[in-house]
């Protein structure tokens, strides 16, 4: 029996849904089927504060397209996002406090300390937005996931762990993934300590239910930050000890980036320090695969020392009287 073709042009044995139209020219579901590489279409899609529209790329100029968090478009990926070491200050339970189990974590704003606790972290505001892929649903959106991220702050600390700041929560919370995948959270810019690349660890549950154990985390990973947006935030006040530090470090040479130079990590930026900046990111989950990071590394994931747990590097400096 004979085998039927498809007609007109194809790619990987699919007919080009828009035959006139190059391949990254098809459209988001052929896109998303085929799982094209995530830098051959950052020119195409991208993720942007909320309120603002969907915005047509320059070429050759560096500018990324952004879209409201309501949009139903999704960055492709091009495979699962690596599993990273959760470092030794998660909060999530797996090494001392544990704020996942508290009322209040889910939030889309973390600037500031919540339930009995108060305070709020200063810098350059950052709005953080993630869109989570299902790989093992053909890359569709990733709606319901429970996403819990946290970071240091401009001075290095992390709450809860470093000395000065272990009577705050702040920098941490959880949303739900939306029909698009999305996840969005406002922040500040976080510093860069000694001995890491600038960075946001980021914890996906299965649902919000699920978040009260770390154990059932199905992907543990880090969004790592261009260098070209932290030399301009570092300049500015409250960073100073970031500039040093971030001098002394490189992506390639990271112990959690430096294996592919974060090619899956690395975020696109776009903003100002006057307005602030939209970091995005696609993170592709697959749960055929078993999960292998979360946990303290070896060395202490190379954090800032002076809180349990704490590796080699400086301490982070004690915050503003």
């Amino acid at each position: 029996m004979s085998q039927h073709l498809p007609s007109g042009p194809t790619f990987e044995g699919r007919r080009l849904p828009r035959p006139g139209e190059e391949v990254v020219d098809q459209g988001l579901g052929f896109d998303l089927d085929t799982l094209v590489s995530r830098r051959r279409l950052l020119g195409l899609f991208g993720l942007g504060a909320a309120g603002l529209g969907l915005a047509a790329c320059g070429g050759g100029s560096g500018t990324s397209t952004v879209a409201s968090s309501s949009s139903s478009a999704a960055l492709a990926v091009a495979g699962e996002i690596p599993d990273e070491t959760a470092g030794p200050y998660p909060g999530d339970g797996s090494n001392g406090p544990d704020v996942l189990e508290q009322s209040g974590i889910v939030r889309s704003d973390i600037r500031s300390s919540f339930g009995d606790l108060s305070g709020t972290a200063e810098g350059v505001p950052m709005t953080l937005q993630l869109t989570i892929s299902d790989l093992a649903n053909g890359g569709a959106p990733f709606e319901g996931v429970a996403v819990y991220v946290w970071h240091c702050t401009r001075e290095g600390g992390y709450s809860l762990y470093s000395e000065g700041i272990t009577d705050q929560n702040y920098l941490r919370g959880v949303q739900v993934a939306d029909a698009a995948g999305t996840v969005t959270f406002t922040s500040v810019f976080p510093a860069c300590y000694s001995g890491r690349w600038p960075h946001v660890h980021v914890e996906v549950h299965p649902d919000q239910a699920s978040i009260t154990d770390s154990a059932n985390a199905i992907a543990t990973s880090q969004v790592a930050l261009p260098q070209e947006v932290c030399d301009t935030v570092y300049a500015t006040p409250g960073y100073e000890a970031s500039v040093s530090n971030l001098a002394r470090v490189s992506l390639d040479g990271d112990n959690v980036f430096g294996d592919d130079s974060g090619a899956s990590q690395l975020a696109t930026v776009t903003g100002d320090v006057r307005g602030g900046y939209i970091v995005t990111l696609a993170v592709g989950v697959d749960t055929t695969t078993t999960p292998t990071g979360g946990g303290t590394a070896p060395g202490g994931d190379g954090a800032p020392s002076g809180a349990p747990g704490g590796g080699p590097g400086g301490a982070p400096p004690a915050p503003p009287a």
